[in-house]
């Protein structure tokens, strides 16, 4: 299941860069694939590089108005018995991430700062 899961990852990040929605909104990031074992559904996390809350909702809307594109490019490219019906969730992952770094660098600013 991890080569599967990684193969619709890999494919679906292929479709994203031929798309154009990348250029129409921003970085658009596949995070990860989980296809569950009767290979009949998917869900495919991703993040969008930008901050604004607008940004995501129009490509979360643009992701499931093309769902049949993607499925057919995914069908096209990758040989697997079933085609999974595809279903997409935003991933704050990276987010969290991000603010958790952040965080640190703050609380080390502040111990520099207090013990010079």
């Amino acid at each position: 299941m991890v080569r599967v899961n990684e193969l619709l990852k890999r494919e679906i990040a292929s479709w994203l860069e031929t798309s154009g929605i990348i250029d129409r909104y921003a970085l658009v990031s596949v995070t990860r694939a989980d296809c569950a074992t009767t290979l009949k559904n998917a869900t495919i996390g991703f993040t969008v590089l930008n901050p604004d809350e607008e940004v995501r909702k129009k490509v979360f809307a643009e992701l499931n108005r093309r769902k049949g594109e993607i499925q057919q490019a995914v069908s096209r490219n990758v040989i697997l018995k079933y085609t999974p019906v595809l279903r997409f969730v935003f991933d704050r992952n990276i987010e969290e991430g991000d603010r958790v770094l952040a965080k640190i660098r703050e609380l080390e600013e502040q111990e520099r700062n207090e013990n010079p």
